[in-house]
């Protein structure tokens, strides 16, 4: 196992998915005295793995058609282009 790239790739997710919008429904859903905290994370958890197993699939597909080069660049692009849109709004 490459104990680099997990690293990598678990604080790249970690961080990124820190207070965004799924952190922020899933708090609502556990602050809910009615629900089961567990039945809550078992959910949130599912979703981001299953989130996460599209992901890969779609990166080993789209890998197999276009430069590892070229999937930076519009990366790269699609982040500025969200950055400035919520700049700019």
């Amino acid at each position: 196992m490459d104990w680099k790239v997990l690293a990598t790739v678990f604080a790249t997710v970690f961080l990124a998915e820190l207070g965004d919008k799924t952190q922020l429904a899933t708090v609502l859903y556990a602050s809910d005295r009615e629900v089961s905290k567990w039945v809550v994370f078992i959910g949130a958890s599912l979703a981001l793995v299953t989130t996460s197993a599209l992901g890969v699939l779609a990166g080993d597909l789209i890998s197999r058609h276009v430069s590892e080069q070229m999937l930076r660049a519009v990366a790269g692009l699609g982040f500025i282009a969200v950055g400035v849109w919520t700049l700019w709004r």
